[in-house]
């Protein structure tokens, strides 16, 4: 049911920004086109779909005309070869996007991304722990498909500001299931500045900003205690819906976190 709802949205904003139009069609505002998963598509398990980062980045800069093809579900392999949402013609996301770019040629002023956490939530469980095979070969397909991605964005909107992001971590939710959950939250740390280097590194590597989501969930501090937690648990509970439902999504809040972490480098 997620899955269709997901998709028929997706495909309604599709018709709606007219992805197919030509260059002499486009409109004369400036555009923001934010591209991603299901963090850029503003999902949360409530159903409130309409709070995520990218609108409420959108909000702060109401004079562009926001195109978001976040795409729930979406790595960085489907994101380059698609098969997970519906874009037009059996597209993928990079595939509509530079479509998208070609069809306003010199009107997107913003691009925004995020991309990667499905490519290594697969490799993490309460159950086994952290698969560290899993995890290596996670960051050196994702490492292979951002460069890709990068240099196409680069090449087809050079005069763009273009901005990625880290990722917080979720896993530090397991802090609270006793002394296995504490262990596990504390070898998820140095995975995450591995995985958040390799997103860092290869963003600038293209000339794009990096929006330090990690940095503003406050990822590392387990020093800092908050009502007898550390920080960054605390910080996952307050701002994600881990700790109440166990889904990895933001909340309202934490997507306002993460958009104030956008502007922070715009």
């Amino acid at each position: 049911m997620l899955r269709r709802l997901t998709c028929a949205v997706i495909v309604t904003a599709l018709t709606l920004v007219g992805l197919a139009a030509p260059a002499g069609a486009a409109t004369e505002r400036t555009q923001y086109l934010a591209l991603g998963d299901s963090l850029a598509f503003g999902y949360q398990p409530s159903g409130v779909f309409d709070q995520g980062y990218v609108q409420q980045l959108h909000a702060m800069h109401p004079e562009l005309a926001l195109t978001n093809l976040g795409c729930p579900g979406e790595t960085s392999q489907t994101l380059v070869a698609g098969g997970k949402c519906p874009y037009p013609g059996g597209g993928s996301q990079l595939a509509t996007a530079l479509a998208f770019l070609k069809g306003h040629r010199h009107q997107v002023r913003l691009i925004t991304i995020d991309i990667g956490g499905n490519d290594v939530n697969r490799c993490v469980s309460l159950a086994t722990g952290i698969d560290q095979n899993c995890f290596r070969q996670a960051l050196f397909t994702l490492g292979f498909n951002l460069f890709v991605t990068v240099a196409a964005l680069r090449h087809a909107a050079p005069d763009a500001r273009i901005v990625g992001m880290t990722y917080y971590d979720t896993v530090l939710a397991a802090y609270l299931v006793g002394p296995a959950g504490q262990a596990l939250a504390q070898q998820s740390i140095p995975l995450s500045h591995q995985f958040n280097g390799l997103l860092t590194f290869v963003y600038r590597l293209g000339g794009f900003r990096v929006a330090d989501v990690a940095g503003a969930f406050s990822t590392d501090d387990m020093t800092t205690m908050v009502g007898g937690i550390p920080l960054d648990v605390a910080q996952i509970c307050q701002w994600t819906w881990m700790c109440t439902r166990g889904d990895i999504h933001a909340n309202t809040a934490g997507y306002g976190v993460i958009a104030r972490a956008f502007e922070a480098v715009l």
